[in-house]
């Protein structure tokens, strides 16, 4: 069913999650081995704040470079198989609420991160950009730019908004699509679940591995796979 659905698309747009990392080593924030059921001094939540992150950025960096940054991951098969969706005309955009960067890294070109990318930074006081890791992976225990301002992560912390541009991106590919995937995601975080709501074509496809594939998403016209979302794209010719 699924090869059927992907042979007569035109337009995919892939939504996916953490889930969609996992595979590639990544832990995911609500699973039973995730983030949140880990023990710190705060919940990583409150570390991934920015309010947080103002007032105690050593403690906030010691988490980041611990927990948040994975550089020795690389992509897995599902993050390839979207690549040779792209390269065969099939796929759209990627609308990842991921920020590792292993879209990109696979060979995908059309990634709209809706919560931004480890992989850039800036400066918060002049505002100079930095490509890369090494600026938050230097031995100081805050990274600071050389006008001495605290260099920041191009991430979207709790309490940020999203970025207004990348959202009217999203959207505008969701709207277009003729076949949505959704993969490695619960949707029960906002706005970025409601996301999927602005999908105006005729077949959905949810790929959860764990319990409910369907997560938070209910519609009459949808093939929920419960299957780890690598294999279950693998198994895609295009």
């Amino acid at each position: 069913m699924l090869q059927r659905l992907i042979d007569s698309a035109r337009h995919i747009v892939f939504f996916g999650g953490a889930g969609v990392s996992t595979e590639s080593g990544i832990p995911d924030f609500r699973s039973q081995d995730g983030l949140y059921r880990q023990q710190y001094d705060y919940p990583p939540e409150t570390i991934l704040s920015r309010s947080f992150f103002t007032a105690h950025p050593e403690e906030f960096f010691r988490f980041y470079r611990d927990r948040v940054l994975h550089p020795e991951a690389r992509p897995n098969a599902a993050h390839l198989a979207l690549a040779a969706w792209e390269r065969a005309g099939k796929l759209s955009a990627v609308v990842t609420q991921n920020i590792d960067g292993l879209h990109q890294q696979a060979g995908s070109h059309a990634v709209i991160e809706l919560h931004g990318s480890v992989w850039h930074s800036h400066c918060g006081q002049c505002g100079r950009r930095f490509a890369g890791l090494d600026a938050v992976l230097n031995d100081s225990p805050v990274p600071r730019c050389a006008c001495g301002g605290v260099i920041g992560p191009d991430v979207v912390l709790y309490e940020d908004p999203l970025d207004s541009d990348v959202i009217g991106a999203a959207v505008a590919a969701i709207r277009s699509a003729d076949l949505l995937v959704i993969g490695g995601t619960s949707l029960v975080v906002y706005p970025a679940a409601g996301l999927v709501d602005y999908f105006r074509g005729n077949h959905v496809v949810v790929i959860n591995r764990d319990g409910d594939a369907l997560g938070g998403y209910r519609r009459n016209d949808v093939l929920a796979i419960a299957e780890s979302i690598g294999p279950a794209l693998s198994q895609v010719h295009v």
